[in-house]
């Protein structure tokens, strides 16, 4: 199967390099770019797949690129910026684009977005394809601080046995949080794991959901053990994770 194409455009070389050799790894075929024109050579010699695009180029406008390659190219587009403002976040997905991700961003979260939105762009004809982050159909048992989490049931016990009945929303979020312990999570990641495309992008339900999720887990929001809040970034599970 040939790799899918995608071109990095960012003024920062390390930024390119970075992104390039970790999607390497994944299996696509990277350009990396420094220039509006650069990418618009690459665009009508080889138009990649998708395109992940930098807005604060020196000297260019990065939504009059993300315009020009709306007009003119049928291709995903991921802004990835540092710019996190609310406003320039309600242009660039007005202007086109599939997704906004800021600066600083956890690659294997980005390389996620990235995959749905050529899932996305798919026909609707083709199948599926299998991704590594998609949950095994066996059940496994996930325990965390005396409570076991059971992926085939869906099922939620407590440390003395007894079910915790969890509503949809609640089981994704949950298996999302217990599948990776430890790690930062933001918002926009949960709402991908619990709503996908459903959420809008300033959807804040995601806090109302944990707050539910803590009282389920008997975890004091105030002095949390489980779930912890990291102002500004998302939310950490704080417990160790072990499957059986």
């Amino acid at each position: 199967m040939t790799p899918q194409h995608i071109a990095v455009l960012d003024d920062e070389t390390d930024i390119t390099q970075l992104l390039a050799g970790y999607l390497q790894s994944h299996g696509f075929r990277v350009s990396q770019l420094h220039s509006g024109p650069s990418l618009m050579q690459l665009m009508a010699a080889d138009t990649p797949a998708l395109v992940l695009l930098d807005l604060g180029l020196p000297g260019e406008d990065g939504f009059a690129i993300a315009r020009q390659l709306r007009e003119h190219w049928q291709c995903g587009l991921v802004i990835v910026t540092g710019r996190g403002d609310a406003v320039d976040k309600v242009v660039g997905l007005e202007v086109g684009a599939d997704d906004y991700v800021t600066k600083p961003f956890d690659l294997r979260e980005l390389l996620a977005r990235i995959k749905a939105v050529m899932r996305r762009m798919a026909p609707a004809s083709a199948p599926a394809a299998a991704t590594p982050s998609a949950p095994a159909a066996e059940s496994t048992r996930l325990t965390f601080s005396g409570w076991t989490l059971d992926t085939g049931s869906r099922n939620l016990a407590n440390p003395q046995g007894a079910d915790v009945p969890l509503t949809s929303g609640e089981y994704d979020l949950l298996h999302a949080f217990v599948r990776h312990p430890g790690r930062v999570l933001s918002r926009d990641f949960l709402l991908e794991q619990t709503r996908g495309r459903e959420a809008g992008p300033f959807d804040r339900t995601i806090d109302v959901q944990v707050g539910r999720l803590r009282k389920k887990l008997d975890d004091d929001a105030d002095n949390p053990q489980v779930i912890k809040s990291v102002r500004g970034a998302g939310y950490i599970f704080l417990p160790p994770v072990t499957a059986g």
